[in-house]
């Protein structure tokens, strides 16, 4: 099985990430884009009917690292330190993440490790709705 069906169909059989409620629908031959949809369910919403915070964290926390991982190789080593949220509306509709990176971040990221033998990277992501055109 190629890689990017691996990482696809290996997140969305994995109990840890089921729990969430996100589905990974889409992760690209090249590994370099990811997308996720949280669907808005009996099993994610909260007392006032809005898509619970800790099912939105999870379903975005691994994603950029994994992908990483996959992306840089076995020379190096990544880890999530920290993560924050910020929520802006209640998301009352199913949700939307993209995790992009591209070949000259990839560049950039090696380089920086050669010279400075650890760095760190803040990635930020967004949880929209299908169309792309709210923020949550």
């Amino acid at each position: 099985m190629r890689k990017h069906k691996l990482l696809k169909y290996g997140f969305n059989l994995s109990p840890m990430y089921r729990r969430s409620t996100a589905k990974i629908i889409n992760v690209s031959e090249d590994l370099l884009n990811i997308r996720i949809k949280v669907p808005i369910s009996y099993k994610n919403r909260n007392y006032v009917n809005s898509i619970f915070g800790g099912s939105m964290f999870s379903a975005v926390d691994p994603i950029p690292m994994v992908q990483l991982i996959n992306l840089i190789g076995d020379d190096y080593v990544v880890w999530d330190k920290s993560a924050e949220i910020f929520f802006k509306r209640p998301a009352k509709e199913s949700l939307y993440a993209d995790f992009n990176y591209t070949p000259e971040e990839l560049m950039q990221i090696r380089q920086r490790v050669e010279l400075e033998r650890e760095i760190e990277i803040v990635k930020t992501t967004l949880l929209t709705d299908e169309a792309r055109s709210n923020v949550y």
